[in-house]
């Protein structure tokens, strides 16, 4: 297969174990830190090509669900922690190709659920180090 028409990976990041793979404040706003992921996912997606679509356990005032520019950000439909660790894991299940998809995440129990149904698993913490790269 020749680069040009190599399939684009395809990404799904647990948002939250992104932003908490590195203890660099981010707890003390959570909301900037969500819209500086999504900022920086918008830039590695056009920069890359990748498919990327985000969910987060919730989302901060003013941002909605849906396309910001090239990536998809979605929001958990449940509230609590790992809320988001579900809708990933539905995702994945509808997903008519999952053996073509990535799974961001440090989370073992949805890395576990995500790899039984054929997914790759990228930890968090490389992704993120890869991210601030691109």
């Amino acid at each position: 297969m020749s680069p040009a028409s190599k399939p684009r990976r395809r990404l799904i990041v647990d948002g939250m174990n992104v932003i908490g793979s590195r203890p660099d404040g981010w707890w003390r706003d959570p909301d900037a830190a969500v819209r500086r992921l999504v900022d920086s996912l918008r830039s590695h997606a056009s920069s890359t090509g990748e498919d990327v679509t985000v969910v987060f356990d919730r989302g901060p005032p003013g941002m909605r669900a849906g396309r910001h520019g090239p990536i998809r950000v979605g929001f958990a439909r449940r509230s609590g922690p790992n809320a988001a660790d579900r809708d990933i894991v539905d995702r994945v299940e509808r997903d008519l190709d999952p053996g073509s998809l990535v799974v961001v995440t440090s989370d073992r129990e949805l890395a576990r659920q995500v790899r039984a149904l054929g997914t790759q698993v990228e930890p968090a913490g490389r992704f993120r180090e890869r991210l601030e790269r691109s």
